[in-house]
């Protein structure tokens, strides 16, 4: 997801909504023409903070303070926006980290990737960008995590194999269920742990820009495609369960956030002692969610009314909703993540390779979204030291997220900053508030374990839309290139084809390396096995060796679009880190670091 793409989306968004990006004017040379003129936040209720403005102006910038109750209000909808990509992670995970059936350890996940995230966000804008950027889980370490556990030693034992010896030999060793799952996640945690240290040493030494410098479109679009395209064995098993449901599913979200996506509700405020009504894009903003809970609801029905099947072993079953009642009934009303939860983190350095790819590709979604962020919340476009410093900070969140087990990383989330277009409020506060929200609903064992009655059916219905859409993120990258050029056809045909090919056949054929070296060979099946990295690689390589244009390889209209789409202002106050501006100013020599702000900024688009 690069940042031209991200940016032309959320203008699209912009432009649904009848609006133009007005909040910085311009003047028409007349007088300064570094000018900058932001609207005065005038929303005293919660009716005018939420009705878009005809002109297209911000009710709050990036610095502004709304009032406590819209905060919440409007945090709430970024936990809400953000909450099925999220879940989704630690639903992807469960069978291959051995807790299919461990409805205890998956509610422990749930509430610990969501704790993650909302520490991860405060820190992203308190001390990373300070833009109105939320942070969670990322499918991007999703593919290096299953072919991390897809090798011979972490594949799943068959625990009834195991009880029945373990009944008929006193002797044989008991196996403890909980064990066979925190060895795993342990192993993934080691991986991501120091996997995000080359994100942190990428931000703090000012690499990023040195590294997006090689990297165009033709490296892109397989990568972020594969991403979605590898996952389509996740989303078939979970829709398989029940196609109708997931059918359901599909046509639910479709309904909400395409077909009514422009109906407006009729809403109630309370304002100047008398109630108003005022429209509100209900169904746009809650799409994913509305499709989600329509579904459940009617396995609900379905389930009351004894409508599906009762026995395991019948097609259907698995669209009940009270198979896994028991779980909400034992989870903890409390429960705190902390670090180490589930042991110390083991390290081997062929996950640790594998799971690099991962971050790269993180690395290169999050920039964009920094820019797009930075255009919807009032703000000037991010200059490197806050670039540097946002991908330092999302290195810092990925190594706590390894710490305290969440089995993935944290990154920025696009649909998120769409919101920022819908609503026209870029207030920080506000994304602090969705920060503490996710703590402390991650807080709450029961609530999280509420979502594990969430049927399979439904669950895969949300997967068929959720990786369809981050695979055609991908390919979207292409409308910069030059598609009629054999140069580029083969580059991309190549990449993408090779990149479900080799781990195909590395997965079917697992006995075929042999090197002699147990680590070696371990190295080799997690590279050739993570979909993105084959991809990217063959992309990478190929688009920077074999001679083009940058015209034709989409570099030229790729750099053309990033310097379009920025604004250039003088005042860059509001990417400062709080309480450190009077101390940075004292000592010149730390205004060199590349992760604070220098005597001359200069924007990222200078060296893309």
């Amino acid at each position: 997801m690069h940042l031209t793409q991200q940016d032309q989306k959320l203008d699209i968004v912009l432009r649904n909504q009848g609006a133009k990006d007005s909040t910085f004017e311009i003047s028409d040379g007349s007088n300064d023409p570094e000018k900058i003129g932001i609207a005065e936040p005038r929303a005293d209720s919660l009716e005018e903070g939420l009705d878009p403005r005809p002109d297209g102006n911000l009710i709050y910038s990036i610095n502004d303070r709304p009032p406590w109750y819209l905060c919440i209000l409007l945090g709430f909808q970024h936990y809400i926006l953000a909450f099925g990509g999220i879940l989704a992670i630690p639903l992807i995970l469960a069978e291959p980290l051995c807790i299919k059936e461990n409805n205890a350890a998956k509610s422990q996940l749930i509430s610990t990737i969501f704790f993650v995230s909302g520490l991860c966000t405060l820190l992203q804008t308190t001390v990373g960008t300070r833009l109105p950027i939320l942070q969670g889980g990322t499918f991007t370490f999703i593919t290096p995590t299953l072919a991390i556990l897809a090798l011979p030693k972490w594949r799943c034992p068959d625990m009834s194999a195991t009880v029945q010896t373990n009944t008929t030999d006193p002797a044989a060793p008991l196996v403890d269920g909980d064990e066979v799952w925190k060895v795993r996640i342990r192993e993934i945690q080691g991986a991501i742990l120091v996997a995000s240290m080359l994100q942190l040493v990428l931000g703090l030494s000012g690499l990023v820009g040195l590294v997006l410098r090689f990297i165009g479109p033709l490296a892109i679009a397989p990568t972020i495609n594969l991403i979605g395209l590898s996952l389509f064995i996740q989303a078939g098993q979970k829709s398989g369960a029940h196609w109708g449901i997931a059918a359901l599913t599909v046509c639910l979200i479709l309904l909400f956030s395409q077909y009514l996506s422009k109906v407006n509700l009729p809403l109630i405020a309370y304002k100047d002692k008398k109630w108003k009504v005022f429209q509100y894009p209900l169904f746009k903003l809650f799409s994913a969610l509305f499709g989600m809970c329509g579904a459940w609801l009617v396995c609900f029905l379905l389930t009351y009314f004894n409508a599906l099947p009762s026995s395991p072993n019948e097609y259907g079953y698995m669209a009940r909703t009270d198979i896994n009642l028991n779980a909400v009934k034992s989870a903890a009303w409390f429960y705190v993540p902390y670090p180490g939860q589930w042991g110390l983190p083991t390290v081997s350095l062929s996950s640790v390779l594998g799971m690099m790819a991962g971050v790269l590709a993180s690395t290169m979604e999050s920039i964009g979204d920094y820019y797009a962020c930075a255009r919807l919340s009032g703000a000037p476009p991010p200059p490197t030291h806050a670039i540097n410093r946002g991908i330092a900070v999302e290195g810092v969140g990925c190594i706590l997220a390894a710490l305290w087990g969440s089995g993935n990383g944290t990154t920025s989330y696009s649909q998120n900053i769409a919101a920022l277009g819908i609503t026209r409020v870029g207030s920080r506060l506000v994304l602090q508030t969705a920060g503490l929200l996710m703590i402390i609903l991650g807080l709450f064992g029961k609530f999280s374990a509420v979502f594990i009655t969430i049927p399979d059916p439904v669950i895969g219905g949300m997967f068929l839309i959720m990786f369809g859409m981050v695979a055609a993120v991908g390919i979207s990258n292409l409308q910069y290139v030059d598609l009629n050029s054999s140069r580029n056809l083969l580059i991309l045909g190549l990449s993408t084809f090779s990149g479900l090919v080799l781990p195909t056949w590395f997965h079917s054929n697992p006995g075929m390396i042999n090197t002699g070296i147990k680590e070696l060979d371990q190295l080799i099946m997690i590279l050739f096995t993570t979909h993105m990295f084959i991809g990217g690689f063959f992309g990478f390589v190929l688009d920077n060796t074999i001679p083009g244009t940058e015209e034709e390889r989409g570099i030229k209209s790729w750099r053309k679009i990033d310097k379009g789409s920025q604004i250039h202002i003088t005042d860059q106050s509001c990417y400062n880190l709080p309480f450190c501006t009077n101390f940075i100013q004292r000592f010149k020599l730390l205004r060199y670091l590349p992760f604070l702000p220098s005597l001359e900024s200069q924007e990222l688009g200078t060296h893309l």
